[in-house]
């Protein structure tokens, strides 16, 4: 069995590029990744299993969103969960790149666990606000009419997190590859600032609030409206760089 300590040492150096990636993933989400990876190590696990271990975390976590009413205890549970699952998700790339190298398979396991994450995730807010909606606060008049405006809010947000998950994924295989040996570019502070609110691991601070009653729905439908923001920035950056790729 491998040392825990060796294989920090070795992540150390196998590092991916901080470019574009926001402040709670470089500094919270992959270092944590990186010892959940060091630990998977030492036990023998591969990344497949690591993928799975990080599927059910957050899969447990949605799927408690769904199934029981809001509390302040649910919200720290749900947070745990989905927090835990999303360092898992970076552990088993690391955990890849620290056994020499993932597999096709592997990549395709991992990112189809993370679309089915993200679609089940908003999919289970969607039926929470439709099973508790007094306890969200979204019960309207007589005719409901409040209460199901409420409703579109999980799928507006499903849409721009699964259009911006897949559009940056197909942008990533189209987009030329470095040469190799070529330097990275290095990280912009700024622009790792202003990931932070469409940041994976930012998004699942909001279910801490699910005690909160309106507290919850009203920040979870202003992350919303900034993902959307985003979603439209992200597609004109997107079709501008692969426009200037020659044919």
């Amino acid at each position: 069995m491998a040392s825990v300590g060796t294989a920090l040492r070795e992540l150390r150096g196998a590092q991916k590029s901080a470019k574009g990636v926001s402040l709670y993933s470089r500094y919270v989400n992959r270092p944590v990744g990186r010892y959940l990876a060091a630990g998977s190590y030492a036990l023998g696990l591969n990344p497949n299993q690591v993928t799975l271990i990080s599927a059910a975390l957050s899969f447990a976590g949605a799927a408690a969103v769904a199934l029981v009413s809001p509390s302040w205890g649910l919200g720290i549970a749900v947070w745990a969960l989905l927090a835990v699952g999303f360092a898992f998700d970076s552990a088993d790339g690391q955990l890849a790149r620290l056994r020499g190298g993932g597999s096709a398979a592997g990549e395709w396991l991992d990112h189809v666990v993370d679309c089915a994450k993200l679609t089940s995730l908003h999919t289970c807010v969607l039926i929470a606000f439709y099973r508790f909606p007094e306890e969200y606060g979204i019960g309207g008049g007589a005719d409901g009419a409040v209460g199901a405006g409420w409703l579109l809010v999980p799928l507006g947000f499903q849409f721009a997190a699964v259009v911006t998950f897949f559009g940056g994924l197909l942008t990533e295989k189209l987009k030329p590859k470095a040469a190799a040996g070529s330097a990275a570019d290095a990280p912009s502070a700024l622009r790792a600032v202003a990931l932070l609110p469409v940041d994976y691991g930012v998004f699942c601070l909001v279910f801490v609030f699910l005690g909160g009653s309106g507290l919850f729905r009203w920040a979870y439908a202003g992350l919303g409206a900034v993902a959307a923001l985003f979603l439209l920035a992200f597609l004109a950056k997107w079709f501008r760089e692969l426009s200037a790729v020659p044919r």
